[in-house]
């Protein structure tokens, strides 16, 4: 985070951050991690606790994507605050702390398609417990894993087989520094591209059904209300999820033009790519369902009074 430089070798005037604002980007970073992980490691609890939501698929889809959340947000976390403490780590752990951020950063679009299962549930409802069962569930995250996998362990593989000595030895661990091939960069920009218009017209689509079909039910105020809002919500957080894949290109157009904000400008950039979103998950899907929040406040009830007998 404190230096930089363009492609081709070409290097741009660095202006690294002052001692204060770099204990204060950490501190920051690594509170706002600590904190929805703990919301999000609240929400898994209470999930393991109750079995009525083990045999719902949509508390399935949800859990997967807090577990993921929780995944993504720690790795990101760590490469954040190892730029600033190491700078450079050993290249084997770097390949496997980023393999881990792709999978799950990759996964987060993905899980946003638990639209569909709502869309079944609403406009074809009689057909919901056969095509949403909790076994196609499972096979549908399993499938979500495999292809996020499959996306990066070719590239690791590649790297091994094409510059062996590279893993001996330390790296600014960054995936556009470290995977710099031209086929490779090709791929990745393929496979955002991919995703980013395979999920938005999933999504694009559902929520027009779904509207419609809430309108044509004659809905009341508040479950039109209802269902606006949750569209909102699921918009803006794909939104957030979708500006991932134009991470690289932001980072250069902003290096060039405005190098002298550059460090202070790609950290907001990063608090809104990878935070945020991982903070409207369990305010979009878990808090704002009330089975689910019925749930975890008798969790927190039992919780706080189990420390009020203890302290007694």
């Amino acid at each position: 985070m404190n230096s930089s430089s363009g492609q081709n070798g070409s290097s741009y005037v660095h202006y690294p951050d002052s001692i204060t604002t770099v204990i204060a980007k950490n501190l920051t970073v690594v509170l706002l991690g600590i904190s929805i992980n703990y919301l999000n490691g609240t929400l898994i609890y209470t999930f393991s606790k109750h079995q009525v939501f083990y045999h719902n698929p949509r508390y399935i889809l949800f859990i997967h994507l807090v577990v993921n959340d929780m995944i993504q947000l720690t790795t990101a976390i760590t490469l954040f605050v190892c730029t600033y403490v190491f700078y450079t780590i050993n290249t084997f752990l770097c390949c496997f702390i980023i393999a881990f951020a792709i999978f799950t950063t990759l996964n987060s679009p993905l899980n946003l398609a638990m639209a569909v299962e709502c869309y079944v549930a609403v406009c074809f409802p009689l057909q919901h417990l056969q095509l949403c069962n909790i076994k196609k569930i499972y096979i549908v995250i399993t499938c979500v894993w495999t292809l996020n996998i499959l996306s990066i362990i070719p590239d690791i593989f590649y790297l091994a087989a094409t510059e062996p000595a590279l893993f001996f030895s330390t790296v600014y661990c960054e995936s556009v520094r470290l995977f710099q091939n031209p086929i490779m960069i090709k791929k990745r920009e393929v496979i955002f591209a991919m995703y980013l218009v395979a999920v938005w017209v999933v999504l694009i689509y559902t929520y027009i059904q779904i509207f419609l079909v809430a309108r044509s039910a004659k809905t009341t105020n508040s479950d039109a209300k209802k269902a606006r809002n949750t569209i909102l919500l699921h918009s803006f957080q794909l939104l957030l999820c979708m500006l991932t894949y134009v991470y690289s290109p932001v980072q250069k157009l902003v290096l060039i033009m405005i190098p002298r904000i550059y460090i202070h400008f790609m950290f907001v950039w990063y608090i809104l790519l990878q935070i945020l979103p991982r903070f409207l998950s369990p305010m979009v899907y878990g808090l704002r369902d009330v089975m689910f929040r019925e749930h975890l406040k008798k969790h927190l009830s039992c919780s706080d009074t189990y420390k009020v007998s203890v302290r007694r």
